[in-house]
């Protein structure tokens, strides 16, 4: 028998945009999860973020540093005592471009630990500028984490972006 080092959670595809998707009823047997997402954002503006909460935990329980570049610049920034943890600013994106990401929450089962997260993110921007970014966060809570919820500070996750939890 083999022994798999990523078992499948639970996957969804978007049939139509929505501002949030959420992963519930995670199982507490493994270590660590990897969500691995594709998303398209239809927004148009400047400044929209991908945000998360865990266990519909809305307090300001939320730390994040957060790293940009794409080539020609940098940038970074911190926050603390939020209300979501923080993925990625869409400061460029248009409708057309998918964005990969890779975001890992390690200890999710632990019930004596703060909660930490890393996420990556790739993207083609407006302006043909590749970009990528870079989050470390913390959940300041020792609660298992039994759901997860993505959603967008404006606009929506567009239709055929893919979320998959391992």
């Amino acid at each position: 028998m083999s022994n798999p080092t990523m078992v499948l959670i639970a996957s969804q595809v978007l049939a139509s945009s929505t501002s949030s998707v959420t992963f519930s009823s995670i199982p507490q047997t493994y270590t660590d999860l990897k969500l691995i997402y594709s998303i398209r954002c239809d927004y148009s503006g400047t400044g929209a973020t991908a945000k998360l909460n865990f266990n519909s935990d809305t307090g300001t329980n939320y730390s994040f540093t957060f790293l940009y570049g794409n080539g020609t610049s940098a940038a970074s920034s911190r926050g603390s005592n939020q209300a979501q943890g923080s993925l990625d600013s869409w400061a460029v994106r248009t409708s057309s471009n998918f964005e990969a990401n890779i975001m890992h929450i390690m200890n999710y089962s632990n019930t004596t630990t703060y909660k930490t997260f890393l996420s990556r993110a790739a993207v083609q921007g407006a302006s043909s500028a590749a970009e990528t970014t870079a989050n470390v966060s913390l959940w300041r809570s020792t609660s298992a984490v039994t759901s997860v919820t993505l959603q967008t500070s404006s606009g929506t996750m567009g239709t055929g972006s893919t979320f998959t939890l391992y």
